[in-house]
């Protein structure tokens, strides 16, 4: 009965990005950015399901699972750091997209004030197709994972399946068919977490008994810091969730949907709706990862992502654990779609920004993405959670300071663009891999060293004009008025 549930939803997401072919107008632009006619509270449901649903449906229950009730400053780090990009950047996004018929992300990222930054953006294209690959490769191994735990199909059949649907969706609607299916998915799991939620907690016993039982876990699990937290430590974890918040206006497959907004005046409306549906959403999610705990107790044999889809095995009927299912793989293959688009934009709009290439070529560019995306799906031993938060940091470090630095009215040169970018990128990776890490998410040190980078940018250029503005008036002097006989 699950198989059958499972196969019957998840036909009728497949049918719903299908059916985006309808109103295709075969256009790069349609392709891209579907023509900018997306309503504020579609882009919004889409928005945040592709912002969510590998990293929260199996990363984020895996460690609210693992770490307990400390989990909820992920929460609300992110939230307030997403909150305060949005306010800066959403509309800028999208006024600068319309004003300079931008398709890609990192066409933005080049002309932003109407300047042409060939080299900035064939360099963030690449940035963009290295990093945003891995990521849709996550995306494929989180609903492989959940078909292998709840159907028993091998791992790469899940992977196989998901590269197929991708393409479907691809193919027929392009983003405007990635919106749809994030729209269809966030209606279903509006209604199945709750529903979870609740059938789990009837069947432990209510509130009281939950809370118990959740205390009895272990020493700190319902603790709000992580045990052995200090004032300080505790302080740099939440703001460097903030930082990861933040991180979001750096994302080519989420920025990419307010760009596809029909009008830049809607923004506060895409915001309200965006928040409400984040908040409560995120909110279940931690709640549903603490009850994994209660409901599923051989910790040392259990991988912890799979928490979800083994929740909705034991609590659920059947026919509602293949609705769980198809939601869950529906979205992660909607949000691989996403990620796939912004990596054909890379390879058709930002290798050539000159000679962009065709409607076609680009059609054939995602193929391309899609079978390394699988590859790496297939042959990588990076968990879910691991690989998104990797790619996640590595695309804001590169993205975010620049976008802040263009919002307050400044124009660094080319070679600074990109020396700006790239030293959050090596930054990055240098606190991942050393013991940085373990203190503080690695985004907010290397958000901070790019800002660092343009600020010695900004003075060493000041001193620069400062010694011309000397050595210009010198010579002016003993030009002009002669050289000067000193003190008589």
């Amino acid at each position: 009965m699950v198989l059958i549930s499972f196969l019957f939803f998840l036909l009728v997401f497949v049918v719903i990005g299908a059916l985006s072919l309808l109103v295709s107008k075969r256009s790069t632009t349609d392709y891209f950015l579907a023509d900018q006619s997306i309503s504020p509270w579609l882009a919004s449901l889409s928005a945040v399901a592709t912002n969510n649903s590998g990293y929260m449906f199996t990363g984020m229950i895996g460690f609210t699972y693992m770490n307990g009730l400390s989990s909820i400053w992920l929460m609300v780090g992110w939230i307030v750091g997403d909150f305060i990009g949005s306010l800066f950047l959403w509309r800028s996004i999208r006024e600068a997209a319309e004003k300079y018929d931008l398709h890609s992300f990192s066409g933005l990222i080049s002309r932003w004030w109407g300047q042409y930054y060939k080299k900035l953006r064939f360099i963030s294209g690449i940035l963009v197709l290295i990093f945003l690959g891995s990521y849709s490769a996550a995306q494929l191994n989180a609903g492989s994972k959940a078909l292998h735990v709840l159907l028993g199909w091998d791992l790469s059949t899940g992977a196989w399946i998901g590269a197929i649907i991708v393409l479907i969706y691809s193919f027929a609607g392009g983003i405007r068919a990635s919106i749809w299916t994030d729209a269809a998915q966030s209606f279903v799991m509006i209604i199945a977490m709750p529903l979870l939620m609740w059938l789990t907690i009837r069947h432990i016993g209510g509130w009281s008994a939950m809370l118990a039982e959740l205390h009895n876990v272990k020493d700190g699990y319902m603790g709000w810091f992580p045990p052995g937290s200090t004032f300080f430590s505790a302080s740099l974890f939440v703001l460097g969730w903030v930082f990861a918040g933040f991180g979001v206006v750096g994302q080519p497959h989420i920025m990419i949907r307010y760009m596809a907004v029909s009008d830049s005046k809607l923004m506060n409306r895409v915001r309200f709706y965006y928040y409400s549906w984040f908040t409560m959403f995120y909110g279940a999610t931690i709640v549903v990862g603490l009850l994994a705990r209660i409901v599923i107790t051989n910790t040392a044999e259990f991988d912890s992502e799979l928490a979800l889809p083994t929740m909705a095995i034991k609590m659920m009927p059947d026919a509602l654990v293949g609705l769980v299912l198809a939601g869950l793989f529906a979205a992660t293959m909607s949000t691989a779609d996403s990620l796939v688009l912004s990596c054909s934009a890379a390879i058709s709009r930002d290798f050539r920004p000159d000679n962009p290439s065709s409607y076609g070529a680009t059609k054939l560019a995602t193929v391309t993405v899609v079978v390394v995306a699988l590859g790496i799906a297939l042959f990588g031993n990076k968990s879910v959670f691991q690989l998104v938060l990797l790619s996640w940091g590595l695309l804001a470090a590169a993205f975010a300071p620049l976008m802040m630095i263009y919002k307050f009215g400044r124009l660094p040169s080319e070679s600074q663009c990109i020396t700006i970018m790239l030293s959050g990128v090596i930054a990055y990776l240098f606190c991942h891999y050393t013991f940085i890490s373990d203190y503080v998410y690695e985004l907010m040190p290397a958000m901070l060293a790019a800002f660092l980078m343009y600020w010695f940018i900004h003075l060493f250029r000041g001193r620069i004009k400062q010694i011309e503005k000397v050595s210009s008036h010198k010579q002016y002097k003993d030009n002009v008025l002669g050289q000067d006989p000193g003190p008589r």
